[in-house]
């Protein structure tokens, strides 16, 4: 079984879901999206198998919305 979906790709595994994870188990990030930094952690999260998004990633622009 692949830990990434980039190992699924790879192997051809084109219907690869990520294991269920719960959002405690990897952080959230305050990078402004689009942002060097934010791709930065999404890339690795792709790597670790995790998933591409969390309930707590800055969303937006506004400094207001920041957790």
């Amino acid at each position: 079984m692949p830990n990434s979906v980039l190992e699924a790709i790879q192997a051809g595994i084109w219907d690869y879901e990520p294991q269920n994870t719960e959002t405690n188990d990897y952080e959230s990030t305050k990078a402004l999206p689009g942002s060097d930094e934010k791709l930065a952690v999404l890339a690795n999260r792709v790597r670790e198998g995790l998933p591409l998004w969390h309930p707590g990633d800055r969303r937006t622009y506004d400094d207001r919305e920041r957790g």
